[in-house]
Formats: C-alpha cells, sequence, structure tokens
C-alpha cells in the first residue's frame, strides 16, 4: 500500500472513531469534542501543516505575513478572528497561491474537523 493510500486509510478510520466516540460521548452528555480535534489535527498534519506552520520556508505562513504585515498572526492555528466556514471556503476553493483541495482529498467529514481545530480560538464577533 502506498504512504498516500495508508495516511487515506488512516483518516478514515480516525473518521470512523470519532463517530463512533461521538455517538458513545453524546449519549453520556458530554461534548464529543475531543474525537473531532483529533481527526482534525490528523487532517491538519497531513494536508495543512507543510506551509502553515511557524517559522520560514513554509509558503503559507511567509504569504500571511507579508500580506498582514504583522497586524494579525500568520499562523493559522494562532489566529482568533478565523471562523470555520471561511477555513472551509478557502480550503474547498483555494486562494491566491493555495491549491484548491477537492472531496477526494478531504472528505466534508474531514473539512468540518480540521476547519473546527484550525479555528478552535475564535471568538465570534
Amino acid at each position: 500500500m502506498s504512504r498516500r493510500a495508508q495516511s487515506k486509510r488512516a483518516l478514515r478510520v480516525a473518521a470512523a472513531a470519532s463517530w463512533i466516540c461521538a455517538a458513545f460521548v453524546a449519549g453520556s452528555g458530554a461534548a464529543a469534542e475531543p474525537a473531532s480535534v483529533a481527526v482534525g489535527a490528523a487532517v491538519y498534519n497531513r494536508w495543512c501543516v507543510h506551509c502553515h506552520s511557524p517559522g520560514r520556508g513554509n509558503p503559507g505562513t511567509e504569504s500571511l505575513q507579508v500580506k498582514y504585515a504583522g497586524k494579525l498572526p500568520a499562523v493559522l492555528l494562532d489566529r482568533s478572528d478565523l471562523a470555520p466556514e471561511v477555513v472551509a471556503r478557502f480550503v474547498r476553493t483555494g486562494v491566491l497561491s493555495m491549491p484548491p483541495f477537492r472531496k477526494t482529498e478531504i472528505t466534508d467529514a474531514e473539512l468540518a474537523a480540521v476547519a473546527a481545530y484550525i479555528t478552535q480560538k475564535y471568538q465570534k464577533p
């Protein structure tokens, strides 16, 4: 099995585990967030970290540093102004040099999880 196929399989397994865990936790009255955060982190580490992590040599971070000139954090995980819907739109349609990601690459469930993961610090205006 190729490395890409292994990664996709691992994400599917994590998503399935998330659904099972969410159903179990929902029945207990507790929040199901840790499971979706784990799936979101896995998706982020697979597709996003290479461009959007801190430090030099990460094109997404460097592009946002230039764009915002220090007025907003360039590292996505440091942002508190991004709504999950905005992240999902950018992932699906792409923006500037960021390519769009198809549903065959990031499923709708994975997209929701990664948007929730990236926007954990989001504060509604």
